[in-house]
């Protein structure tokens, strides 16, 4: 057609260009539009870079599964070429994302009977466990952690299409009954690690082997056998287990020392899918973005449609709002909270005032001599921070050091004194952790302790012409209260991406974890920490995120025909309250993997409501089928708003309206026979009115409608203003709850 230019047009106008800078991008093409003369769509992007990239190694992956396209290193100008294809439906440069860096089992009641579930014991949940397989996308594995121990498993499920790759340090055979599946990805960190890439690293070993730790640290919270005597250095000492300890674990190692490259993930999600996981842990994420400019929500959306569940951290940039990531409707955001476990330590001031804090340290110790106490000493700006380099050896010789929180590991202050000739250091909050307290392994005598107790410390050795300090430590603390309680780092809303969807889901442990740790680096992760050990704590996002994974490898097993939304419908009607730090951080609540087995009803949804929720948003058909890999989509079916997406949760956002109606439906997942009546929180800014206000379920998998009518009552200004209440379904079996957000933007 003229004016038009095909793609093998623009690839011979490419022979012109020369060898330039170039970088990953991932490409998206229309996968209908492939030539009856190539065989296979990777035969058709690799005949195509071969002609228009100035070498043969440009093609990085053929994605198949989770996106209809590939990942290239290109020049700008190779960029704008396939821009001009009538091919490419879009051209996007690779994404780096982050990782959101004992006893949760008992505190989540998994150490005990859970139950009958419709005539179905613990045990049967357990057996049919091992048919379920847990994908981790992270830094890799440590095989020989005694967490993937295959002591009296069955045989490998047959459906099983994953391996597990060699590599210098890996070998195939590490494998066993418990860890099914090792794969590493690396072309898009290569990439950008090489000499034309921006990243200058060094060159680290290509293989599943997880020389990080925070990989082993997920997959065993997910689904780790039970080791017993499990300890980091005497803390936490017990049995260490997984969620689900029965389910099969395939690792993915899709991060490295710079971060997780978007090729890298999407080619990890690709063929987790084409393996056969049943659910996907992604403990690793960036900031929000359109769904269709966003890896892990393309991804995972082939994941849902194909019956995987996938769960993601919420982010630690809290408590910072509008600050999550991983939004998408089809994904699990989680959050984190703490345990009812604690690590107490001491600092016990010269004028006799003892402050609490918490530690990991597990040294000599400082003895009960008190030493000489300094703060913000010295000619450098950054010494309050105990930045490298900032102290002075003669300031701090011998001397306790109080170091601000911030900028810097935690871990790195620790050193940084210890190296200064520092005796012991007490770590302080600012405004901006506030009363946040997270246990370290400190390579020195350390405490952490909150605001103000550190304004305190700092006031102490400011009026003070002699002070002095004395640090001690409790070892671990059980049956803290109040508990769980949202940690302050763990990101929150509103969902910027769509507001109408609330986030995160809901929470999970997330705080002084303990699990596998790899035995090629210390538990700081720090270079000169040389300490091994087998099991570490750690906090984090990161870490809440394998124990909704685990928990949803159970459901499955105990629910195997459930899609991924009904799935995560149980797990956030049945979740509780929390202790609150920052209102509407904690979603739905905090996790119950009793109640979620059993919740009665479920908001599902299919793909089809998918789609028709992706179209009303503010997209083009390009961008709806960039998601949903399909070349037919016309959007002629399209929600009147996404809120009203049959989504758990509910976010009420009241702009140039003082009304809003959603309708969802539910379906009976408990027994026949069952009626269930509303109750709504009452607020005095909104009347919430639910039509039919009472449901009756004859038969199982019965789905019946209900709408809500939110008004916003006249009076003084609300813009701005947050609200939170909840809508429950409930009878003497069951309670089905659905928080709900109210936010006025303009009124």
């Amino acid at each position: 057609m003229a004016g038009i230019w095909t793609l093998a047009a623009l690839l011979l106008l490419s022979l012109s260009i020369s060898t330039a800078a170039k970088q990953t991008y991932i490409v998206h093409m229309k996968h209908n539009t492939k030539p009856d003369s190539f065989p296979t769509h990777h035969d058709w992007y690799t005949a195509s870079l071969q002609s228009l990239a100035s070498t043969p190694d440009s093609l990085l992956y053929t994605y198949t599964n989770a996106f209809d396209g590939f990942a290239a290193s290109l020049s700008d100008e190779e960029v704008e070429l396939l821009k001009q294809s009538q091919s490419v439906v879009g051209v996007y440069e690779d994404t780096l994302y982050s990782l959101h860096t004992t006893r949760t089992p008992a505190f989540l009641g998994l150490n005990t009977d859970l139950g009958p579930l419709d005539g179905r014991h613990a045990l049967d949940i357990n057996q049919a466990s091992n048919d379920v397989i847990v994908g981790v996308l992270d830094t890799g594995i440590w095989p020989e952690s005694k967490s993937f121990s295959d002591s009296g498993m069955p045989e490998i499920p047959t459906r099983w299409k994953g391996e597990c790759e060699s590599g210098p340090d890996f070998s195939p055979k590490l494998c066993n009954k418990k860890l099914i599946g090792a794969r590493y990805f690396s072309k898009g960190y290569n990439m950008a690690s090489s000499g034309r890439g921006y990243l200058k690293k060094p060159k680290e070993i290509e293989s599943p082997r997880d020389r990080d730790g925070h990989g082993t640290h997920t997959a065993s919270t997910a689904a780790g056998s039970q080791v017993a005597n499990a300890s980091l250095l005497g803390y936490a000492s017990g049995t260490a287990r997984g969620m689900a300890t029965h389910a099969r674990v395939a690792s993915y190692k899709v991060c490295w020392t710079s971060g997780c490259f978007g090729s890298d993930i999407l080619a990890g999600m690709d063929r987790a899918i084409a393996d056969g996981v049943d659910v996907l842990s992604l403990s690793l994420g960036g900031g929000s973005a359109p769904y269709y400019r966003d890896t892990i929500a393309i991804g995972a959306f082939t994941a849902m449609e194909r019956g995987i569940f996938v769960s993601c951290s919420a982010g630690n940039s809290g408590p910072s709002i509008a600050s999550l990531a991983n939004v998408a409707p089809w994904i699990m955001t989680v959050g984190a909270g703490t345990l009812d476990r604690d690590f107490p330590a001491y600092a016990v001031m010269g004028n006799k005032k003892r402050f609490a804090g918490v530690s990991l340290y597990s040294g000599v110790g400082m003895g009960g001599k008190p030493v000489g106490l300094v703060y913000n000493k010295g000619g450098n700006s950054t010494s309050n921070l105990c930045m490298p380099g900032s102290l002075e050896p003669k300031l701090v010789r011998g001397k306790v050091v109080i170091c601000d929180r911030g900028i810097n590991p935690r871990v790195e202050k620790g050193a940084v004194v210890r190296d200064a000739g520092g005796v012991g250091m007490i770590l302080a909050n600012t405004a901006e952790s506030g009363e946040e307290l997270v246990a370290d392994s400190h390579l020195l005598p350390a405490v952490a302790v909150g605001r103000k107790i550190g304004d305190v410390i700092r006031e102490y050795v400011k009026s003070d012409p002699n002070p002095t300090a004395v640090l001690s430590f409790e070892g671990t603390v059980l049956n803290v209260r109040p508990s769980p309680v949202v940690a302050a780092f763990s990101s929150r809303g509103p969902n910027l991406v769509t507001r109408e969807i609330l986030k995160p889901d809901l929470i999970g442990p997330g705080v002084n974890i303990l699990a596998a740790w790899s035995e090629t680096i210390g538990p700081t992760g720090l270079e000169t920490d040389t300490r091994k050990t087998e099991f570490n704590i750690m906090s984090g996002t990161s870490m809440s995120c394998p124990h909704i994974s685990g928990v949803a490898a159970l459901l499955k097993a105990a629910h195997p025909t459930w899609s991924p939304s009904a799935m995560k419908s149980a797990l956030m009607t049945t979740a509780y309250g929390v202790h609150l730090r920052a209102r509407g951080s904690h979603g739905s609540g905090h996790v119950d993997p009793h109640k979620a087995l059993s919740p009665g009803l479920v908001y599902d949804i299919s793909t089809d409501e998918y789609i028709e929720f992706l179209c009303s948003l503010d997209y083009t058909i390009e961008h709806v089928q960039a998601i949903v890999k399909r070349p037919n989509i016309t959007c002629s079916r399209k929600l009147s708003n996404p809120g009203d997406l049959n989504y758990p949760s509910f976010s009420v956002v009241f702009a140039n309206n003082r009304v809003v109606r959603y309708t969802r439906e539910l379906t009976n997942v408990g027994a026949a026979g069952l009626t269930y009546e509303v109750d709504v929180t009452r607020l005095p800014a909104v009347q919430v009115t639910v039509n039919p206000s009472k449901l009756v379920f004859k038969n199982v998998g019965d789905k019946l409608r209900y709408t809500v009518t939110f008004v916003s009552k006249k009076g003084a200004s609300l813009t701005g203003r947050s609200e939170f209440g909840a809508i429950v379904w409930r009878n003497a079996q069951h309670q089905v709850r659905s928080p709900v957000a109210y936010s006025w933007t303009q009124l």
